[in-house]
């Protein structure tokens, strides 16, 4: 199919409402959803899309006016405060060991969409090679076609040989 064929069906499809994307990869069609694509790793990650929550942490409520505290009060803010720092320590190292585990998974995903791109690329190397092959050999047909058209007119002239040499020898007995 020529080229000029290929886009008045395209143009013909398309206006009878059959216009796909993923019509034909020899007429420069494609399967690529950008919204797939694009679509969250995780339904909770955070994006443009999912800001999050914004909520935050807070042990006590905020004193937005000055007061006195007494012993007792003073003490167990004391002893919360020292177990409030204990826990944001270990917060901490939680956070940065789920960051490393992140950096890890981002690496292995980066890694598989390289390998990914490689697959597409050899793969477009090899239909490239085969496009070219089916070139080649179309190049060949008429050659052949001219070996073929030979061979039968060879067959031909001898089979009318043979039948002549029968008929000489029919008349000689």
């Amino acid at each position: 199919m020529g080229i000029l064929a290929r886009i008045t069906n395209a143009t013909k499809s398309s206006k009878n409402g059959n216009n796909r994307n993923e019509s034909s990869l020899s007429t420069g069609g494609h399967g690529i959803d950008k919204n797939r694509v694009l679509a969250p790793t995780d339904p909770t990650v955070i994006n443009p899309v999912n800001a999050g929550t914004w909520q935050t942490v807070r042990t006590a409520p905020v004193n937005d006016t000055p007061r006195y505290f007494n012993k007792a009060e003073a003490d167990a803010l004391k002893a919360v405060a020292a177990q409030k720092r204990e826990e944001a320590r270990q917060a901490k190292r939680a956070y940065k060991s789920l960051k490393k585990v992140e950096e890890s998974d981002a690496q292995v995903h980066t890694a598989h969409r390289t390998y990914i791109k490689g697959v597409a690329d050899n793969e477009l190397t090899k239909k490239c090679a085969d496009a070219s092959t089916a070139r080649h050999l179309h190049t060949l047909r008429p050659e052949y076609a001219k070996l073929g058209f030979g061979l039968d007119r060879a067959e031909n002239k001898a089979q009318q040989r043979v039948d002549e040499l029968k008929a000489k020898i029919k008349d000689k007995y």
